[in-house]
């Protein structure tokens, strides 16, 4: 058995953007625009955290997977492929944490 990826829920994301409103939640919170997907992912958002200070580990399991599956509507939403997140990522993993959050600018 192949292992569900986060690029695997992407392009799921990608054909449901396709359908027809009606018949896709996904494609109904795109129609709303990225104000409205960041909305969502918010709420998706607070609702891991909360989730992570209780004790119900299949409830952080859940919200969470709720979150990333927003997390991708939202970066869809703003035409932005999983992959160019990967690669702000890993151009993370040559240094520290700290060095890197030290580096970033400050506005």
């Amino acid at each position: 058995m192949s292992r569900f990826t986060l690029h695997d829920l992407a392009a799921i994301i990608d054909a449901r953007a396709a359908a027809g409103g009606e018949a896709s939640y996904t494609r109904k919170l795109l129609d709303k625009g990225p104000a409205q997907c960041a909305k969502k992912m918010g709420e998706e958002a607070v609702e891991t955290v909360i989730a992570g200070v209780g004790t119900d580990r299949e409830h952080l399991i859940s919200e969470s997977a709720d979150l990333l599956f927003h997390l991708l509507v939202l970066l869809k939403s703003r035409d932005i492929k999983l992959d160019e997140v990967e690669a702000a990522l890993g151009k993370r993993t040559g240094q520290s944490g700290l060095e890197e959050k030290a580096s970033r600018k400050t506005e």
